[in-house]
């Protein structure tokens, strides 16, 4: 069996670059060339797969909240009623996003406010179900705990593992993405842990 992940679609290299660069940058300080030119294209090129910069800054950031709720429920699927294993799965693969997808974060933090309304509703949405996920898991280990205490605890460790992007670059004072994926781990435990410590 195979273990070869397909290669990436030219459009899925334009949204990845595209995501550096306003990440880096800036939406506005971006333009349609410099997005062309980082994956060997024209500018103009780009117009073949998007209407412009809008929609790429669109489907990046629904793109990311559709992929995070989607991979959240699969999750919950896997976990097979158990809530230790499915709240230290949801964990695990927030942490994978935080750590793989930081050009992502900051993008959110810095650039959601330029998505038109309805896109923007779209992502408040996504978001507000995934966090009931995580809301529902947490309240299941710690039955005990109130669900708008359990709901504070769950956006905190978001805060938590969305830092990610503030850490700096791997050896310039971010230890090795196995060091940090385990440090992430322990502390996003250590805080559902204290919610009855």
């Amino acid at each position: 069996m195979s273990t070869r992940t397909a290669a990436p679609t030219r459009r899925e290299q334009i949204l990845k670059e595209a995501a550096r660069l306003f990440a880096e940058r800036g939406f506005h300080g971006v333009g349609v060339d410099e997005i062309g030119a980082a994956v060997g294209i024209s500018g103009p090129g780009l117009y073949r797969h998007f209407p412009g910069k809008d929609a790429m800054l669109a489907e990046l950031l629904v793109g990311i909240s559709e992929r995070l709720l989607s991979g959240g429920r699969l999750r919950v699927e896997e976990a097979a009623a158990d809530p230790e294993v499915l709240l230290a799965s949801l964990i695990d693969g927030h942490i994978d996003f935080a750590l793989d997808d930081r050009p992502l974060i900051t993008l959110h933090d810095r650039e959601l406010d330029r998505l038109r309304d309805t896109d923007r509703k779209l992502v408040r949405q996504l978001q507000r179900q995934y966090v009931e996920l995580w809301v529902t898991a947490v309240r299941e280990v710690h039955p005990e705990v109130a669900e708008s205490e359990a709901r504070a605890a769950v956006h905190a460790v978001f805060g938590l593992l969305n830092s990610t992007p503030h850490l700096g670059s791997y050896g310039s004072g971010l230890p090795g993405r196995a060091a940090t994926e385990m440090l992430l781990r322990r502390l996003a435990h250590g805080a559902f842990a204290s919610l009855t410590g």
